[in-house]
């Protein structure tokens, strides 16, 4: 086993972490500055300069992977990329982490990511021209609308939006929240999952179908906020789907086939978010120390205070096991395949956030008041982590797969 990095992963790792050093690191009080002025929702001047940046320096689409678990439904669609593999792009998106929006530069964002995926994989030749293609260039975004506030959406197939036939159309109707990204009037497209034939076996009701978002009957509701962010200039939205009728063309891959794209969809998602959290958990561990260095109290700077040091070695501890973690479920999709790798993107959607919540809210002690006001991105890190302590599935959900994994393998022993 060589835990030694390869000139590719050093490569592409070392100019994800320059360019972040010269173009995004320096404009972040720029970032603040745009999102505070004017309307909330809309298009920062900023994210666009860099995108044409990222672009330039080949810095673009580096997380779609040469093999996407499966052979795509139009084989002759070239995406434009470098075709990273997960563990060469595990090692670029922890650096992206550090700064919540930096992914968006590099056209590395979710949920254009996973969408961009299902687009690949799933959608006809006429999708991808009409929708993969402006995703692929950084031209529009995309949303994914699965979450309903009304059932436990953590069990899918109690999602209950409506998708009827009738005639050459799709009528939708339901009602849709955390529908990440939506407040962004860039978002042209989303991606729905709701229920094509209720009376089908439970894990073949659900369909998946494209709705562009100035279609009739689709309405947003409300903004959500997280722990009182409104996270624009994108958001969180609550969405009404009230008769709205799409071509039939327009869905993804075939009825009751919504659970099959899911899987495809979320397993890359899920170690995307884990990637980025490490970063989130090195720059968090990084500011707690140049902050404890820095401070006295009581005659003694603070980081000399023993409990401090107790935090700080258990931080670098838990960063490092996660990182493994990560690094190995990332190699074990490169070689075997996402499913094969069903239970180390468990372990690693639980422990990421967890890891990076934990240092988050030292770092947070550390500063004091000024840790829970906008004075650091601490408080906002932390607000964002905890999230995803509940997407893309819950902590609850992902440790039911593993016990249930482990538990098979030693009754198959026993048999």
């Amino acid at each position: 086993m060589d835990f030694g990095l390869s000139d590719t992963q050093t490569h592409w790792r070392d100019r994800v972490k320059a360019f972040m050093a010269d173009h995004v690191f320096p404009n972040e009080a720029r970032y603040d500055r745009e999102v505070d002025a004017g309307e909330r929702w809309k298009e920062l001047p900023l994210i666009e300069e860099l995108k044409d940046k990222a672009k330039a320096a080949g810095l673009w689409n580096l997380f779609m992977p040469p093999s996407h678990g499966g052979t795509p439904v139009n084989p002759d669609f070239r995406f434009e990329g470098p075709s990273l593999t997960n563990l060469e792009y595990a090692l670029c998106a922890e650096e992206m982490g550090k700064i919540k929006w930096a992914p968006e530069v590099f056209n590395c964002s979710a949920p254009d990511t996973g969408n961009m995926e299902v687009l690949l994989r799933y959608g006809s030749a006429e999708q991808q021209e009409a929708w993969l293609k402006p995703l692929m260039h950084g031209e529009i975004r995309s949303c994914f609308l699965m979450t309903e506030p009304a059932v436990a959406s953590s069990d899918a197939t109690n999602i209950e939006t409506s998708i009827t036939r009738d005639g050459g159309d799709y009528v939708i109707d339901g009602r849709k929240w955390w529908s990440s990204g939506m407040g962004d009037p860039r978002v042209k497209i989303t991606i729905v999952m709701g229920k094509t034939d209720p009376s089908a076996p439970a894990h073949q009701q659900q369909s998946m179908i494209l709705v562009p978002t100035g279609v009739s009957g689709l309405t947003i509701e409300k903004m959500l906020t997280v722990f009182g962010y409104d996270h624009a200039p994108e958001g969180h939205a609550q969405v009404l789907l009230d008769k709205v009728r799409v071509p039939a063309a327009n869905m993804l891959l075939g009825e009751g086939r919504g659970f099959e794209i899911a899987q495809g969809r979320l397993g890359p998602g899920r170690i995307h978010h884990a990637m980025r959290s490490i970063g989130v958990a090195e720059r968090a561990l990084e500011t707690m120390i140049r902050r404890l260095t820095s401070r006295t109290a009581f005659g003694k700077r603070i980081h000399e205070h023993s409990v401090w040091e107790e935090r700080i070695a258990q931080a670098r501890i838990d960063i490092e096991m996660t990182r493994l973690l990560c690094l190995k479920a990332a190699d074990l999709m490169d070689r075997e395949g996402n499913r094969a790798a069903r239970t180390e993107i468990a372990m690693i959607k639980v422990a990421a956030p967890n890891t990076a919540l934990k240092i988050l809210d030292n770092a947070i002690q550390a500063f004091g008041g000024g840790g829970v006001s906008q004075v650091t991105h601490l408080a906002s890190a932390w607000a964002s982590q905890r999230t995803l302590r509940l997407a893309d599935g819950p902590d609850e959900v992902h440790r039911r797969t593993i016990a249930k994994l482990e538990f098979r393998k030693y009754r198959d022993q026993a048999e």
